[in-house]
């Protein structure tokens, strides 16, 4: 069975928050996705204990080799995605939660950037500095603005997701990142 999962935190308080947007983003491609061989798991559990809700569900290699997480990047430009295998968790608590939870590292990731372009507009990143600063930012609110943007950007998931799972994730990692 294909797995895409949807970290972000349980609860109204976090609904549209941006270290919500695996959820927000699995919620969106879901509705477009209509295949019934591909499960859509948003976890109930936090964030830092998403590796729970995942374990039980990816019993085997085989199962590993078809899972896709889809979560929240700080160090990537707000509308920007990003394929990657294999991979650390980067320092974030829902990947490391799975990553512990299932003894690898080797399944898909989408990360989603939420960070602000800086003022010159070029894409670079303009993070937050200080754990306290970031731990504001990843936990506010997204302005009606970006979440149109991650609405735009849910169609390229979508399509990469299809994609990874059709033509496997070299050929969507070539195409998407």
């Amino acid at each position: 069975m294909k797995l895409v999962v949807g970290l972000g935190n349980p609860g109204d308080e976090y609904e549209n928050t941006r270290h919500n947007t695996g959820r927000i983003v699995v919620g969106l491609i879901e509705k477009k996705l209509k295949n019934p061989k591909i499960k859509f798991l948003k976890p109930d559990t936090f964030m830092n204990k998403s590796g729970t809700a995942v374990a039980p569900l990816v019993k085997t290699k085989k199962d590993l080799s078809e899972l896709v997480v889809i979560y929240d990047d700080i160090d990537l430009p707000l509308g920007k995605m990003k394929i990657s295998f294999n991979r650390s968790s980067g320092g974030h608590r829902g990947l490391q939660s799975i990553i512990r939870a299932l003894k690898s590292e080797e399944f898909l990731r989408i990360r989603i950037g939420i960070a602000p372009k800086a003022l010159s507009g070029k894409g670079i990143v303009k993070k937050p500095k200080g754990e306290k600063a970031v731990i504001n930012f990843i936990l506010g609110e997204f302005k009606k603005s970006e979440l149109e943007i991650l609405k735009k950007l849910s169609k390229k998931v979508a399509e990469a997701v299809e994609m990874i799972f059709s033509e496997g994730s070299n050929k969507a990692m070539s195409i998407y990142n």
